[in-house]
């Protein structure tokens, strides 16, 4: 049985921020190029569920995952 990864709790300084946006400033991926990659082609998951629009709308608590890593957005 494997242990879910841990979650790292990023504040976002706001209500909203988008998917894109979030990737970026959590210091998940570098660069835009390698964000709308990784969107489009499904290696991102919001709240354990695909999501291919970069400008998708997260919320606090709303929990994004990327190559075995989770992240919860804060405020």
């Amino acid at each position: 049985m494997t242990t879910p990864a841990p979650i790292d709790d990023v504040p976002i300084g706001g209500d909203v921020i988008r998917l894109g946006q979030f990737l970026k400033f959590a210091g998940v991926l570098d660069s835009g190029g390698d964000v709308k990659e990784a969107i489009i082609d499904g290696l991102v998951l919001v709240n354990g569920e695909v999501d291919r629009r970069r400008g998708r709308q997260l919320r606090p608590g709303d929990i994004v995952t990327f190559e075995g890593r989770r992240f919860r957005v804060g405020t």
